[in-house]
């Protein structure tokens, strides 16, 4: 079939489909969808999310089956993917802008040549950041300075301070492009101190284009390096050069670090990263098989993604896999039974879909949801995502306070307690639940 007629399909289906639901389910859960392949009597359908997917199967899919059936005169099978490309913005912030990495000219010290812009997936876990890193790689010292980026492990941050150097000095080969991890940085600095050389570092460092801190994170109580850092980034902000720094957490939640740094690290813009979403996990898998020129399936794909949620171990997995295929000779779907994956990350991932749900809706930032502030709407969303942790997620009481923000284990109690008495009500709460989880929990509570 034709593109053509596929698009002409589903604009009919959709304009059935219009017609038999609220205009409020229709904008929800069809508008942005769109119809893959027709073969061999199945539909092929994506969606933006997995959360809209299974909506969709639930609630409409004989009706979706029944319009494409009249259609088409087959007895057809509908099947729902979720959409791994981002929508084209005016930002150029593309998932898969190009797979073949732009060629650097020669070298730079610790940086990976293959970690650029191009091969980096994008979706809306890290689009900010991205668009944020991609602005600054073009504007030295002009825009953002410093650019502060901050998540959890595995989450892209390295790939993305990389690919800044590797923009500069692809663009700039005469430009000093330094990146340096903390662990180096306090090395070189305690090295220099004991060679009694430090002007010879601080010349090395003070003149740099582009200076690049990786986990700044571990400087916390080292104060004499903190004060080589302090006055490291004065004087490279006065010359014009631009700081890009990396932490896995705020620069306000950052302990045992003196107060002026804090302070210049929050100067500019600082970003996060969240957690990989599926459909991100999903493309970075796909764009590392690019790489290794390897034909992974999306069907294959999607079952490494659904089990791991680090970068680093979906690389890991994909070797194995590639591994297992080539050397024994067996299809992907037998050899990714045979993986070690990481069953217990789907109760990691969920919980973090909770928590990103949770501020969505009630318009808040994973930081507030886990930092000491009580106001009452803080609170609220709190209890409620306490509440969904345990009940939807299967958490304990101590992992739930781990995953926001170290809370003793009986907060956590008296939260859910607290959205369990609300429930037992059946208050308007019932609807902000099913707002953050699609589905109805009146039933699940006792």
């Amino acid at each position: 079939m034709d593109q053509k007629f596929d698009e002409k399909l589903w604009d009919k289906v959709l304009a059935e489909i219009e017609t038999e639901v609220s205009k409020a389910n229709f904008l929800t859960l069809f508008k942005n969808t769109s119809l893959l392949s027709f073969e061999q009597d199945t539909v092929t359908i994506a969606a933006p999310s997995t959360m809209i997917i299974d909506l969709i199967q639930k609630r409409f899919y004989e009706l979706i089956k029944k319009s494409v059936d009249s259609h088409t005169g087959s007895d057809t099978k509908i099947v729902f993917v979720p959409k791994i490309f981002v929508k084209e913005t005016k930002t150029d912030a593309p998932l898969f802008d190009s797979l073949e990495p732009k060629k650097i000219i020669g070298h730079l010290p610790r940086v990976r040549s293959d970690y650029t812009f191009q091969n980096m997936a994008v979706s809306s876990s890290n689009q900010l950041a991205y668009v944020s890193a991609k602005t600054v790689s073009e504007k030295i010292g002009g825009a953002y300075n410093p650019l502060f980026i901050y998540g959890p492990v595995g989450v892209g941050k390295t790939h993305l301070m990389q690919a800044i150097a590797n923009e500069v000095y692809f663009k700039n080969p005469s430009f000093k492009v330094i990146y340096i991890t903390s662990e180096e940085f306090t090395n070189e600095v305690v090295d220099a101190i004991r060679t009694n050389s430090t002007s010879e570092m601080k010349k090395r460092f003070r003149t740099a284009s582009l200076f690049l801190l990786d986990d700044v994170q571990f400087l916390s109580g080292k104060e004499r390096v903190q004060e080589e850092l302090f006055h490291t980034f004065n004087i490279l902000i006065d010359s014009g050069a631009q700081i890009v720094l990396s932490s896995d957490k705020p620069p306000s939640e950052m302990k045992k670090m003196e107060r002026r740094l804090i302070s210049r690290f929050s100067g500019g813009l600082t970003v996060d990263i969240g957690p990989l979403d599926f459909e991100l996990r999903c493309a970075i898998l796909l764009i590392k098989s690019k790489k290794y020129d390897y034909d992974l399936s999306i069907d294959t794909a999607k079952i490494i993604a659904e089990k791991t949620n680090d970068a680093r171990e979906l690389e890991g997995a994909l070797l194995r896999l590639i591994t297992e295929t080539e050397t024994k000779g067996i299809v992907q779907e037998e050899a990714v039974k045979t993986l070690s994956l990481n069953e217990s990350v789907q109760n990691s991932f969920g919980g973090e879909e909770v928590i990103k749900n949770t501020c969505a809706f009630y318009n808040i930032k994973a930081t507030q949801l886990k930092g000491p502030r009580r106001d009452a709407r803080l609170v609220r969303a709190r209890q409620v995502c306490m509440y969904l942790l345990k009940k939807e997620v299967g958490l304990t009481y101590s992992e739930i306070g781990n995953l926001l923000g170290g809370r003793d284990h009986t907060t956590v109690m008296h939260g859910v307690s607290k959205i369990e008495e609300q429930l037992s009500k059946k208050g308007s709460l019932t609807d902000e639940l099913m707002g953050i989880t699609g589905k109805n929990l009146i039933t699940n509570v006792d």
